[in-house]
């Protein structure tokens, strides 16, 4: 199978690099709606140009719309729909479970590629897409080499991958860090990347929270051949130039032409501090870690004019096949070839005897290879002739001129596609007797007393103890090569629901038989992406953290939510622990925490194979629990609390106490940008 090399535009100039350097496919947003809201992206109006000529190129074209949107913008986000399905795009890349129901409401004919801030991490979770409607999944950046094979042998889906790029340091979907510390959310594209600046462990690297780019063009060809769709090139805010050399060294590895030099010049064009490929093969720790530097800077200079060259002229023009006949008496006949694509004319005249010269095979060859300041190039040239007939050379390449036209006008054609008009409406809803949910990172947290309606427990707690409070499981948020292990867990666990952050553990849970909680990881952004979780057989659901109390009481939807009412968020989730840059588990015996250059420290906790940041002050509401409106439950988040601190905590809320020491009220009085 043909892998495709996907190239990142954001804007003209990027895409004439992609082009001319010999993308497959390409990926850009319009708009707000997409995960590079600060890119310079491309504008609705020129979209169906746009994707003409990438289409005569036999470029395909994937629209990011790869973002959470809340109830106010259902409307926008309806007709860009629309607009973008009728320009010609080949495929949505979506982020939200909400405006994947409107895709498949108003735009059924249109393919949805599920984007890596969707967190997929297994077979679970692809299947779960395929449930809902999608025919392809990025991964994400974290797996390594045998995870990787072990999805792309068994996915029904196809499989997406990035394969050069910036790495962030959460795995995508699933960071709040910029949100908390800026409003300025990652999941609706506008991230700050505050990770870049210096969050340090103690003997760490002073930026243990920023990785070095990933380059895996090395691997391309057994990644291709085991059977990886798309190759992913990240940086739709880079330059033309970054675009130019990335995509022309993954075309050289596929075809056994990479070299030391190419792999140098990308350094040069971008890097921190140089690549990594840690994730895939599986070697984590310190060497992972960089920064931008001045060196990498001026490195970069070096070179942007030898990458500008690179893309004027075009990488190689689209192959076209002429079939060609003449015979006395009888039209002449042209047909063009084109991959799948082909177009037939004749002349007006129909062809004669010669009386002095008659056609000459290679004159007519000559004349048919002359396909000039189009974006073909002659290929296989057939030709069946009558020995004595004549045909003027100003038909030959008329003919000629004609198909290409045509031909030319065939492949930038935009297939049609249904557009059905849905009007999307939200049923009120109401909530009645709010109930307390409690979320324990371990069960030495929990008091002798516990005046609450439910209890959260990790995956691993004793049987027992699930037994006796009749608790929640929380199925981890990381899973990745340990899917099938959680899987039997869950079945075997006497808990009958579970606390569930990706669709990969939605699709675990369900499997088992057991009813679903939904954190607020899952991302439930807006009502839309209430019903889905309702249709996929979702018991209640703990809405995102990144949405404000007046978003909260206006979600419709029948199912019963909730919101986090106290806890440390979790930040960000990890799988290459920033804390190993300095000490060992056994040193650091989960206690460990990051201090950022204001000296805030944010703890660190590892379960799973995964690490959780989280934030350096509680969330606190005890004393604002009249400002939460239309919830089912509150749900009190407990990470590093002691089991006093908890029971202080509880006793605060039963209460309903004004908060003592540092504490935040997060995102649910502004919300995020």
């Amino acid at each position: 199978m043909k892998s495709e090399i996907l190239a990142p535009v954001g804007n003209s100039e990027a895409l004439t690099a992609a082009l001319n350097c010999g993308a497959d496919a390409v990926y850009f947003g319009v708009g707000g709606f997409n995960a590079r809201a600060f890119a310079e992206n491309f504008t609705l109006d020129n979209l169906e140009e746009t994707v003409k000529s990438c289409h005569k190129r036999g470029v395909k074209v994937y629209l990011t719309l790869n973002t959470l949107v809340n109830d106010s913008e259902i409307k926008e986000i309806e007709k860009v729909i629309e607009r973008v399905t009728l320009s010609g795009v080949d495929a949505l890349i979506l982020q939200d479970l909400g405006v994947a129901k409107i895709v498949r409401e108003i735009s059924p004919d249109i393919k949805m590629h599920a984007s890596t801030q969707m967190s997929v991490q297994s077979l679970y979770g692809i299947e779960r897409l395929e449930k809902l409607g999608f025919c392809r999944t990025v991964l994400p950046r974290e797996m390594n080499k045998k995870e990787i094979e072990y999805i792309v042998k068994n996915s029904p889906l196809e499989i997406e991958m990035f394969v050069h790029g910036a790495l962030c340091m959460c795995v995508s979907g699933q960071c709040q860090l910029s949100a908390f510390l800026g409003g300025r959310s990652g999941n609706r594209g506008r991230c700050a990347q505050p990770c870049r600046l210096p969050f340090s462990v103690e003997g760490g690297t002073g930026y243990d929270l920023s990785l070095k780019d990933l380059s895996l063009i090395e691997k391309l060809p057994y990644l291709e051949e085991l059977g990886v769709s798309s190759f992913k090139i990240e940086g739709r805010m880079k330059r033309a130039e970054y675009v130019a050399g990335a995509v022309t060294a993954c075309r050289e590895a596929l075809d056994g032409k990479y070299t030391e030099k190419r792999k140098d010049d990308l350094q040069r064009l971008f890097s921190r501090s140089g690549f990594t490929d840690g994730y895939y093969e599986n070697k984590l720790g310190r060497d992972m870690f960089g920064t931008r530097t001045d060196e990498n800077k001026s490195a970069s200079s070096k070179v942007l004019d030898e990458y500008r060259k690179l893309y004027i002229i075009p990488y190689k023009k689209r192959k076209v096949d002429f079939d060609f006949s003449a015979y006395i008496n009888r039209k002449a006949v042209l047909t063009a070839s084109s991959d799948d694509f082909s177009i037939t004319v004749e002349s007006e005249e129909e062809c004669e005897k010669a009386v002095n010269l008659p056609l000459s095979v290679s004159r007519v060859k000559e004349q048919l290879g002359k396909c000039g300041n189009t974006q073909f190039e002659a290929g296989n040239i057939n030709i069946s002739a009558d020995d004595n007939v004549s045909v003027p050379i100003s038909v030959i390449n008329s003919l000629r001129r004609i198909s290409l036209e045509k031909l030319d006008e065939m492949l930038s054609k935009t297939p049609e596609k249904r557009i059905l008009k849905k009007n999307f409406l939200f049923e009120k809803h109401i909530s009645k007797d709010r109930k307390t949910y409690l979320r324990f990172e371990n069960s030495n947290q929990i008091p002798d007393i516990i005046p609450i309606d439910k209890i959260i427990l990790p995956l691993d707690t004793d049987e027992e103890i699930i037994k006796k409070y009749n608790a929640v499981i929380e199925i981890p948020r990381g899973i990745f090569g340990s899917a099938d292990r959680v899987y039997e867990r869950v079945v075997s666990s006497p808990a009958e629901e579970c606390f569930c952050s990706t669709l990969d553990a939605v699709e675990i849970a369900l499997k088992s038989g057991k009813r679903v909680i939904a954190s607020p990881y899952l991302n439930i952004f807006n009502s839309l992406s209430v019903d889905e979780c309702e249709k996929m057989g979702i018991s209640e659901i703990t809405v995102s953290n990144e949405l404000s109390l007046k978003q909260i009481s206006s979600l419709g939807g029948k199912i019963k939510r909730g919101v986090v009412s106290y806890g440390r968020q979790a930040l960000m989730l990890v799988r290459s622990c920033p804390v190993k840059n300095a000490k060992t588990c056994e040193q650091c015996k989960k206690k460990s925490f990051l201090t950022d250059r204001k000296g805030k420290k944010f703890p660190v906790r590892c379960s799973g194979g995964c690490s959780q940041i989280f934030n350096s002050v509680p969330l606190y509401m005890a004393d604002k629990s009249e400002d939460i409106k239309n919830v089912d439950f509150e749900l009190l988040y407990f990470t590093v609390e002691n089991k006093n601190e908890v029971e202080r905590i509880i006793d605060c809320y039963k209460n309903k106490k004004a908060p003592e020491g540092e504490f935040t009220r997060g995102l649910l009085y502004k919300g995020v940008i």
